[in-house]
């Protein structure tokens, strides 16, 4: 019998974007039930790096090259960029070096999402820069062999801009909202909301925090492990290193 080859493993962002007003808040969306990955589930934006996001061109178009480190400009630019996708919040800078406070118009996201325009043209007119220091390394996993679709996912948190609102995409986020951690992990224990096991884990460790600055200053802190679950039994483990303690998942959980 042939082997099935490996899956490949794709690298990914996500972004954990943190306000503090009217309470300690993150922004969580809907996954459309007919996207192939996570449907239905309550998510952090983000997705799969494109090729436009290893663009030389931009270089000339986002400050903050030194604050990249072991995950590189690329990721980065993607997980501004999904940000920018499915909830219209766009971490950047204007020509005064002011963070940026304009809308993003729900025709244009929906261009970018769907390849039929460049994010750096977008960015380019409206005469900005990605703000790539606003990022912090917050975790990263990969996802286990046993899955259909593999990812190497980053995860970055950064303090949402406060003058911008944050609208789903429609497409593949069909709701935005801003919910406390720990209100995300009683609603998907009670039922009401699905949440998959790596989001629930890094919302177990967000909700550590009693404000986004103490959660961006505990990552900054933080040695980053990154997690790579196996299979032990009738469970799913992670390391006990990486920080969300001595996990073990049931396999009919996932």
């Amino acid at each position: 019998m042939t082997e099935r080859p490996a899956d490949p493993i794709r690298p990914a962002a996500t972004i954990l974007l943190l306000r503090d007003e009217p309470s300690f808040e993150v922004l969580m969306v809907k996954r459309h039930h007919q996207i192939d990955f996570a449907a239905g589930a309550l998510v952090f934006p983000g997705g799969k790096s494109h090729a436009g996001d290893h663009d030389p061109a931009w270089i000339d178009h986002a400050t903050g090259w030194e604050s990249v480190e072991a995950d590189g400009a690329p990721l980065r630019i993607a997980a501004i960029r999904e940000a920018y996708e499915e909830a219209g919040v766009l971490l950047a800078r204007d020509a005064a070096g002011e963070v940026y406070a304009g809308e993003a118009a729900i025709d244009v996201r929906a261009a970018v999402a769907e390849d039929r325009l460049p994010f750096l043209d977008v960015v380019r007119e409206l005469g900005l820069k990605l703000d790539l220091s606003a990022l912090t390394v917050f975790a990263r996993w990969i996802t286990p062999p046993l899955m259909a679709k593999r990812f190497d996912t980053w995860f970055y948190v950064a303090h949402a801009p406060l003058a911008q609102l944050a609208i789903c995409d429609g497409h593949e986020a069909v709701d935005a909202e801003w919910i406390a951690p720990g209100e995300a992990l009683a609603l998907a224990e009670a039922g009401e909301r699905k949440v998959i096991f790596p989001t629930r884990m890094n919302l177990q460790l967000l909700a550590e925090s009693a404000d986004a600055a103490t959660a961006i200053g505990a990552a900054r802190a933080r040695p980053l492990v990154t997690v790579e679950p196996w299979v032990d039994g009738a469970s799913l483990r992670i390391q006990a290193d990486a920080g969300y303690g001595d996990v073990a998942e049931p396999l009919t959980a996932l």
